[in-house]
């Protein structure tokens, strides 16, 4: 069971990775060239569930670690996370404020130093897990309905528009934070669910089925940013992914969507490159005229660009890109590899 219930997660964190590459390359390429393609409105269809899902899978194992010692939990839910963030917004700092680098050092450490704190670029999910990770354990001994419910109403509150702190932090918690905790929270009923699916798969598909139906109509009438519809939407969106994430464990399919989840972390970190590289390619040649499919052409880049990096600094010293060397470790810990999931991180 153990075994089927990793296939699993591995699958649904494979389709959250994707779903998230596909959001920044099509929506940035649309910008780029000034017009929509039919991948905005398969970004559209999964706006009500993809960071939803994204964050419940990151919740589901914390349970094994929450009531732990807390120096280990420290290392692993709070330097593991910030060993990462600091290490990538440094390189895209450098990346991406080279000309600028060269004239006004002082202004580019200023750049960075304000996203230790405002977190902007693509790598604000880090930033945010850590910030979820610390809270959760604090809140380890209330009541979980209770936290639950204050989750929830905090999300229907955002999304009434009645938070805005005027710091992203705060705000992001406030709309995802009740699927990371419901992720830890709730986990047994959702590898349950998962094992159901396995079993049932015929009642999974028609459900999946009607499923889609229902959020394409949502999101088609601008439903899914109601107050309270929105958290319906991203739960049933969240139970559709695990569902699908089962059936491919089940029938063993989908393989390469398994290795993209086992190595989530890679791609996260990494994406943002390729994915520039391969837009400003597209937009200055016209090699694809089709935006949609010029969209595709530069998610399948910006996913398989890292992975394919991955496999050839295995064994070299970049491994630290992916991996937390023990030096950065509490105690130098000498613990499993740090590759692979943000959830079981």
């Amino acid at each position: 069971m153990a075994e089927n219930r990793v296939n699993w997660v591995d699958y649904g964190k494979g389709i959250c990775i994707i779903l998230v590459v596909m959001m920044h390359s099509t929506l940035n390429y649309g910008e780029m060239v000034h017009g929509t393609g039919w991948m905005h409105d398969v970004v559209a269809f999964a706006k009500p569930f993809r960071m939803p899902d994204f964050f419940l899978i990151a919740g589901l194992f914390l349970s094994r670690s929450i009531h732990g010692a807390l120096p280990e939990y420290i290392d692993r839910k709070v330097v593991h996370f910030a060993y990462f963030y600091i290490l990538w917004l440094g390189l895209q700092t450098l990346a991406f404020e080279a000309d600028l680098l060269l004239s006004d050092p002082a202004a580019v450490a200023a750049i960075f130093a304000k996203q230790l704190i405002f977190p902007a670029s693509s790598l604000w999910f880090i930033h945010q897990l850590l910030v979820f990770y610390v809270v959760t354990r604090l809140l380890k001994d209330v009541p979980v309905i209770g936290v639950f419910m204050g989750a929830c109403l905090l999300h229907i509150a955002f999304y009434a528009g009645a938070v805005d702190t005027g710091w992203s932090v705060t705000n992001r918690f406030a709309n995802w934070y009740v699927f990371f905790f419901a992720g830890y929270a709730f986990a047994p009923f959702v590898f349950a669910l998962a094992s159901r699916v396995a079993k049932s798969w015929e009642v999974a598909v028609a459900a999946l089925i009607a499923w889609g139906f229902w959020n394409f109509e949502f999101v088609s009438l601008g439903w899914s940013e109601m107050p309270g519809v929105s958290l319906v939407m991203a739960f049933a969106g969240a139970m559709a992914i695990v569902t699908v994430a089962a059936l491919l464990a089940r029938f063993k399919v989908g393989g390469m969507l398994r290795y993209a989840g086992k190595h989530s972390i890679v791609i996260y970190l990494t994406f943002f490159i390729p994915m520039k590289v391969a837009q400003k390619a597209l937009a200055s040649t016209g090699l694809i005229p089709d935006i949609g499919t010029a969209s595709l052409a530069v998610l399948v880049f910006a996913v398989a660009a890292p992975l394919i990096f991955h496999r050839f600094i295995k064994g070299t010293p970049l491994i630290a890109l992916y991996e937390r060397p023990a030096v950065f470790r509490l105690g130098n810990r000498r613990a499993k590899s740090a590759v692979g999931s943000i959830a079981e991180a």
